[in-house]
């Protein structure tokens, strides 16, 4: 009789991942803004959406965007692993594994265009796999470790949910949605360099080319003033264009000059607990710049809808 060598048995592997974990895969943060904005695209959409589609439709351009965010992480593990934001990820924990995470988003993503092609339309459902390819393919295994212009090409992805809610609602493309993009893509920008600004030590350790680290501080501050003047203004122009009323224009000026005077800071302050704080303000305000535009658009629908039910 053979003695069985227990330690040379290649037992399965049990998982340690909780339902957390998957969650977090799905990055929940990114995620709400997604949909948040997706719904905004929805929302003021000409035409009526069936309830029941709409649902859908945000459904599953919530469920692509978590995709992304799942395959996202399963190809980054090893820059996760370096920085101290993302090392308690479930990835670089050990918890899920690279393979497991790729297949979870693989999933995701098959079902959620497939879904939003079949019941609600193909141009949403090719836009919705368009997006997440751009976001795995082109953002996450080339752009961001390659260049340290990753941010302003990769922004494309994160800016185009309203638009395919757009087309979802319409089956068709028109210059608001294309206004919608260009405003989160402009706002990528200045939004993620002051958080590289002020997580340079993450990046390096990394080895991801940030523009701080690859341009330094100063450039990357010029950069930031350079793209929120044409943040500010292209958020102005649909309310003179015609295609946004006045309480989006107003918001729009006003939130727009407090991004000018937090960006003017962020150039002017070089060194010191001083540009640290100046740069902190302006990613937390950046947050609720983009939050207030596209809430007052909300805003703007509803105020329409009432006084439509009251006339």
């Amino acid at each position: 009789m053979s003695i069985v060598d227990h330690h040379a048995i290649d037992l399965p592997r049990i998982s340690e991942a909780s339902v957390g974990d998957y969650v977090a895969l799905l990055k929940p943060r990114v995620m709400s803004l997604v949909v948040f904005t997706a719904l905004v695209g929805l929302v003021i959409a000409p035409g009526h959406l069936h309830p029941v589609l709409a649902v859908t439709s945000i459904l599953c351009i919530a469920v692509g965007g978590g995709a992304s965010g799942a395959m996202n992480m399963a190809l980054e593990g090893d820059i996760d692993a370096l920085m101290s934001r993302t090392a308690n990820r479930p990835v670089p924990r050990g918890r899920i594994t690279p393979g497991e995470a790729l297949a979870f988003g693989l999933t995701l993503a098959f079902f959620s265009v497939m879904t939003l092609g079949i019941l609600v339309n193909w141009l949403a459902g090719t836009l919705l796999a368009f997006t997440i390819f751009f976001y795995v393919v082109i953002y996450t295994m080339w752009l961001k470790r390659w260049t340290a212009q990753n941010i302003v090409i990769g922004g494309a992805a994160g800016a185009l949910p309203p638009v395919v809610a757009w087309a979802a609602a319409t089956g068709s493309l028109s210059p608001e949605p294309i206004l919608l993009f260009l405003i989160i893509f402009l706002w990528t920008p200045p939004h993620f360099w002051a958080l590289a600004l002020f997580r340079t030590d993450d990046y390096g350790r990394a080895n991801v080319p940030m523009l701080p680290n690859v341009a330094g501080p100063d450039a990357t501050r010029l950069q930031i003033l350079l793209y929120t003047v044409l943040l500010v203004t292209v958020a102005f122009a649909p309310w003179p264009l015609g295609y946004f009323d006045a309480i989006y224009g107003v918001t729009s000026l006003v939130l727009g000059a407090g991004m000018l005077w937090l960006a003017v800071r962020v150039y002017r302050e070089r060194s010191g607990a001083e540009a640290n704080r100046a740069t902190r303000a302006l990613f937390k305000f950046s947050i609720l710049y983009l939050f207030m535009l596209f809430a007052v658009l909300l805003l703007e629908v509803v105020v329409a809808s009432l006084i439509r039910a009251w006339a």
